[in-house]
């Protein structure tokens, strides 16, 4: 392990290069990641937490097709304009508001794997440990998930990444982590001994899923230069890692933050829903009229048929 690094996380990255095909037809021309989550698109969302954690200089690795994002998040003067004109201002300040985030785009050429998205922001990043957010990966407000991940990076050292536990049956939809028994930090931060990508149920080391938040060391781009494609022929981030926790050296050593709070997972259509669900019956505006009228329509799906 690693001494700890100085505090403060600034730089986030973003891979948005995916082709969202689970959400096909709508993302043919849609970037998934621009799929609203009631009236905000889900990757505003994802920025506003990298912000509210300090990482407030953010760069998304885009691919083709992707101009929608760069341009929600550039300023629309004619719109907002012709808003305020009608005396609309809170419409107004909403359009505008992700216009004031900085956010910074580099290209992924060709999909090769998360791994090498990030690998793609190492000229951004620079030396400094930074924080990954996937931007189908939606972490509610109220759950301080990347704080907490930033606060044991900067005690610890290394790199961290975020583990959730989920059915035995579910592993081989993620990386899965091998843990060692250090609880000297909490119960939930743990030490990651290995990692395995999508393993067989019957083989993994554990059913704690790795999810889409990493808050990594500069080291991490030096394993990623190394790294031969793994499975799916693609980069992977879970090998880059591995090297990490099973390394000595500068910049070595896993930790993981065990989280129980809410998530979305808005790369799954049935995820997407429940959190349009969730949000939309929490909404300011929204929430009352939309929750009496859930109640409702539960209430008559259940009655008796006419």
């Amino acid at each position: 392990m690693t001494e700890p690094s100085a505090p403060g996380v600034r730089k986030a990255v973003i891979p948005v290069a995916g082709l969202g095909t689970r959400f096909l037809p709508a993302t043919k021309a849609v970037p998934k990641e621009m799929l609203p989550v009631v009236d905000t698109p889900a990757i505003e969302y994802i920025v506003a937490e990298a912000v509210r954690a300090g990482a407030d200089d953010v760069v998304m690795v885009t691919g083709r097709s992707k101009e929608a994002i760069a341009d929600h998040f550039d300023r629309h003067i004619e719109l907002e304009s012709a808003l305020e004109a009608k005396g609309d201002t809170h419409r107004a300040e909403k359009v505008a508001r992700s216009s004031r985030y900085e956010v910074h785009f580099v290209r992924q050429g060709k999909p090769h794997g998360l791994g090498h998205a990030v690998l793609c922001a190492r000229s951004h990043v620079g030396d400094e440990p930074f924080a990954v957010l996937l931007g189908d990966d939606m972490i509610d407000e109220r759950d301080h998930l990347l704080e907490q991940m930033m606060a044991v990076q900067a005690e610890r050292g290394g790199s961290v990444v975020a583990l959730m536990e989920v059915p035995p049956d579910q592993v081989d939809r993620y990386g899965c982590a091998e843990v060692g028994s250090d609880t000297a930090s909490g119960a939930d931060v743990v030490t990651v001994t290995g990692m395995v990508e999508k393993p067989d149920p019957a083989e993994a080391p554990s059913n704690l899923a790795v999810i889409g938040r990493y808050v990594l060391h500069p080291r991490i781009f030096e394993e990623l230069d190394s790294t031969p494609p793994g499975r799916g022929g693609e980069i992977q981030l879970t090998d880059a890692l591995l090297a990490l926790a099973t390394g000595s050296g500068p910049g070595s050593g896993v930790t993981g933050v065990v989280f129980r709070g809410r998530r979305y997972d808005t790369g799954d259509r049935l995820d997407y829903l429940k959190a349009v669900v969730q949000l939309g019956s929490e909404h300011p505006e929204l929430g009352a009229d939309f929750s009496a009228w859930l109640r409702e329509f539960v209430s008559s799906a259940d009655g008796p048929a006419s």
